[in-house]
This record gives C-alpha cells, sequence and structure tokens, in this order.
C-alpha cells in the first residue's frame, strides 16, 4: 500500500488522533501519556502527521522541555505498519524540534509495546535498568483561583501520619471514609457507598479539627473550612452566602467541606415567631442532601456539643457517620508527648511519668504544658549563673511542673457527658 505522506498537524486532524488512541487502547496496551496530554501537546507544542489522501493513518506528537525533547505519541494505524511511516514522523518531528536547542530527544514506551522499530531505526538507544516514577497533582491549576476565592487550601500530604497517637480514632476514620473515597471502584465493588458526610462530636481540643485536616491531606484533596460568623456579614446574610459558597464548592472536582463549631448554625429549633437563625438551619439542611449527590467530596462538621444540634440534622440520609473523637489514651498521651520534647532531651526525660501525670489532658493541653515546659527551660538557660549546670532542654520536672500549672480543658462532668453522648447518638 502506498501513497501516504507526512504534514504538519491540523487542528481538523483531532479525530484523526482519537482514532489512532483508540486503537491503542483496543489492543490492551496503557499509553504513557494521557489523551488529553496528546491532544494539548499537538496543538501547543509539535506534531506531524502521515495522511492517506484525508485519512490520518499516522502521528507523532513531541514536546520541549529546555535542553530535552519527549516523544508525547508515536502511533500508525495497524493497516499501515511496516511501511517505515513510524520512522519517517520521528525524523520529521526531530527536524521541526531541533531548532530549539534540544540535544536529547527521549520517549517512555509501555512495556508491552513490542513495535520499537521506528526507534531503533532512528538511532534510539534502549536505557535499561530504569524506573518511571509518576505522580498525579491533585489541584489542577484552573481550581487554583476557585479554591482561593473559597478560603481553601491543598494542605501537606503528611498531616495523616503526624495525627500522635488516637490509633483507634484514625483506623476507623481510615476503614469508614479514607478507604471508600480513595478506592470508589473497590468499594463499589462490595456494595458499599463513599460517604458524603460525617460528624465528629467531643470535648473541645481533642482535635476534631487535626483530623478533619488530616483526612483531606490523606486524600490530597482540597480543604476548604466554611466560617459562618465570616459569611454573616455578607449582604445577602448567612443563609443565602452558605448557599452561594456550596454551590461554588460544587465546582471543585474533590473537596473535604469543615464546618466547626456547626452547633452554631444547626441548634434545636424552637419558639415562635421562628429566630432568623432557624432559616440558616433549614438552608443547612437543604444543602447537604444537594451535596451528598455530588461525587468526590466530603462535608466533616465538627461540634463541642453535639446535645445542641438540631434533632433533624443527624437524621439518617444526612449523615453517614457519627464520629465520637475523645480524650487520648495513654498510647496516645505518649505519641502526643514525643512529637513535642526535644530530640536533645529526649533520652532524659522520663515519659512514663508525663503520660501518667497528664491523665485527663485532651492533645491541646499536653501541646499547651509542654510548650511551657520549653519556655521556662529557655528562660532558665538564658538567665542561670555563671557557674550553674549547662542546661540542655527542658527536664522531667519542668514537664511535670507545667503539667500541675495546666488547667485540664475537659472536666470530669464533661467527661461523663461525653460518654452519655457516645451511648446516645454515635453512629459507627
Amino acid at each position: 500500500m502506498t501513497g501516504w505522506r507526512l504534514r504538519d498537524f491540523h487542528s481538523d486532524d483531532l479525530d484523526g488522533i482519537l482514532r489512532l488512541w483508540e486503537e491503542i487502547k483496543a489492543s490492551d496496551t496503557e499509553p504513557v501519556y494521557g489523551l488529553s496530554e496528546v491532544l494539548a501537546s499537538c496543538q501547543k507544542d509539535h506534531a506531524v502527521v502521515a495522511v492517506h489522501g484525508d485519512e490520518v493513518v499516522g502521528a507523532a506528537v513531541g514536546r520541549a522541555a529546555h535542553a530535552q525533547g519527549w516523544i508525547v505519541f508515536l502511533a500508525t494505524a495497524e493497516s499501515w505498519q511496516s511501511q517505515g511511516i513510524g520512522t519517517a514522523m520521528l525524523a520529521a518531528l526531530e527536524a521541526r524540534m531541533a531548532p530549539h536547542g534540544m540535544t536529547k530527544l527521549s520517549a517512555l514506551m509501555p512495556e508491552s509495546e513490542t513495535k520499537v522499530d521506528a526507534f531503533l531505526n532512528r538511532g534510539f538507544e534502549v536505557k535499561k535498568n530504569l524506573r518511571y516514577f509518576e505522580r498525579h497533582i491533585p489541584v489542577q491549576r484552573e481550581e487554583l483561583k476557585l479554591l482561593g476565592e473559597l478560603g481553601g487550601r491543598v494542605l501537606p500530604r503528611d498531616l495523616w501520619q503526624k495525627v500522635g497517637g488516637m490509633a483507634r480514632e484514625k483506623e476507623l476514620l481510615e476503614r469508614r471514609l479514607v478507604m471508600p473515597l480513595a478506592q470508589p471502584d473497590l468499594a463499589e465493588q462490595y456494595g458499599v457507598s463513599p460517604p458524603k458526610a460525617v460528624v465528629l462530636f467531643g470535648p473541645p481540643g481533642t482535635g476534631k479539627t487535626t483530623f478533619a485536616k488530616a483526612i483531606a491531606s490523606r486524600l490530597e484533596w482540597s480543604f476548604i473550612e466554611v466560617f459562618p460568623s465570616r459569611l454573616a456579614a455578607d449582604p445577602q446574610g448567612l443563609a443565602g452566602a452558605l448557599r452561594e459558597t456550596f454551590l461554588k464548592i460544587s465546582e471543585l472536582e474533590h473537596a473535604v467541606v469543615f464546618i466547626d463549631e456547626v452547633e452554631e448554625i444547626a441548634a434545636q429549633r424552637s419558639g415562635e415567631p421562628p429566630s432568623a437563625m432557624q432559616g440558616v438551619t433549614n438552608e443547612l439542611l437543604k444543602i447537604i442532601p444537594a451535596f451528598r449527590e455530588q461525587p468526590g467530596r466530603l462535608l466533616v462538621c465538627a461540634t463541642n456539643f453535639i446535645r445542641a444540634l438540631d434533632s433533624a440534622f443527624l437524621r439518617h440520609g444526612r449523615f453517614d457517620y457519627v464520629v465520637p473523637i475523645g480524650l487520648p489514651d495513654i498510647a496516645a498521651r505518649q505519641a502526643i508527648w514525643e512529637r513535642y520534647i526535644p530530640e536533645a532531651v529526649s533520652d532524659e526525660v522520663d515519659l512514663a511519668v508525663l503520660v501518667e501525670q497528664s491523665d485527663g489532658f485532651s492533645p491541646a493541653d499536653v501541646e499547651y504544658a509542654a510548650h511551657r515546659a520549653s519556655q521556662h527551660a529557655l528562660e532558665k538557660a538564658l538567665y542561670r549563673a555563671g557557674d550553674g549546670p549547662v542546661i540542655n532542654g527542658p527536664s522531667t520536672e519542668d514537664y511535670a511542673l507545667a503539667i500541675s500549672e495546666t488547667r485540664r480543658t475537659v472536666s470530669d462532668e464533661v467527661a461523663a457527658e461525653f460518654l452519655e453522648d457516645i451511648e446516645r447518638l454515635a453512629r459507627l
């Protein structure tokens, strides 16, 4: 079969590129570059096509990156193979890219690809003992502007690992929330619907906000915290601003939306005539079902006073889980203390004493006591007498003193009420 020729890519060749792409996919070969990348490089970078009449029978697409060029796509229609088209397209593509200062032209091929003669004929060498690494960027550039308008951000990837202790809570959230959302196809295979909304409740300072951020970090989803107090200043009112915020959030591909102290806008409705805040609660109750219909997002509401929430707010169908986040146990307190004790004195501090004496402390209490001890030790080091002992960091005594001077955030009464709330309201 003869009569093919080479020319530069035209925008009306896109259908031909798509056909070649689909032919590759049909052969059970997974291209290295995605279709969107190939089509974008066709229009913005360098591309040549082989045509027979008006039919595209082959295409080569390249991208220059400083002194190195990359072959993004190379394909010849099956019925036109073994005629030297691939070799000719590579030569033509190189001729168009070379003037841009390239010193090297490279290509990544699927391991299953066997048709490599075109590369060998053009003098390409097969590099062995190499590994290909790829990472998907979770938030694309076009979303960043909207994310900024919402006051959201992409959190560091290691927040989940940095949650000290709290192993039971982490395992529960990993199984119930993270796994089904991170692997929706697997979840669907087992008949599990990925969660869309969850309530975290517990005494103040127990780490509900930390967990919400850690979930977003673990999923690599955008994190947006909704502040009702800020929305209240909007000219359209709190209810209207809340509705507008969630409409904008719906434009994001993935998002963890966090509302702290949600009881401020979802408190028990009562009284005649209805208060303005009851209208906000009604609006939120309307927003949640619409939010649940959108894939790739999770609503996390946190409260210190779950008893104050409107009874309709916690009904089945709105929130998949109602998860208690309580005070850290012994293992969790040890992990939290380890995070704050400087490495220089970690072997000298009696950690078991600190863990025992801080029973009933919240993570925030431990953090406060640790920082207080460090400050006290620093001041002793700066103002010690000239012949006094050298102080390398806080001692066990410094920490013990700080613990004794730290007022617990969670009283025994609040801790007892929390246990009652777990029995009555937790949904795991």
